[in-house]
């Protein structure tokens, strides 16, 4: 699709005109997007579409760098918006898994065109930005 394309496609403008007009109230594009799109919930939902159920150390240890309690509250905030399913099984020590739902998978199949298209396209940038650092 060129930009020429998408600059008139009504549907793009649509949801922009929704957006700004419901900007005191909750827009459900504005909401949801601010929601997934932070840099631990895409990563969250990757490591539990590619790898299925897992616990909270694994999926921590899957991700790397993010802390622990940037994941409780990413995964708090997925699980909020039904995407991520928490079951707490009755052990000692409680034993916690955590997979996505099918709303979460829905979503995770939306992800990997994202994914896809910056694999595609990750190398290319890269330079980009070390020719603005030059």
């Amino acid at each position: 699709m060129e930009n020429k394309e998408i600059v008139t496609d009504k549907n793009f403008q649509n949801i922009f005109e929704l957006a700004n007009s419901s900007r005191d109230g909750i827009c459900p594009v504005r909401d949801i997007i601010a929601r997934i799109s932070d840099k631990w919930t895409l990563l969250a939902i990757y490591a539990l579409g590619g790898y299925g159920k897992m616990r909270f150390n694994e999926l921590k240890q899957r991700i790397g760098d993010v802390s622990q309690r940037m994941l409780t509250v990413t995964l708090r905030n997925l699980e909020a918006d039904g995407l991520v399913n928490r079951k707490v099984f009755p052990e000692v020590p409680p034993r916690v898994e955590y997979e996505l739902t099918s709303l979460g998978i829905s979503l995770m199949n939306q992800m990997k065109y994202i994914i896809d298209w910056a694999n595609e396209n990750g190398e290319e940038i890269i330079k980009y930005r070390e020719s603005k650092l030059k």
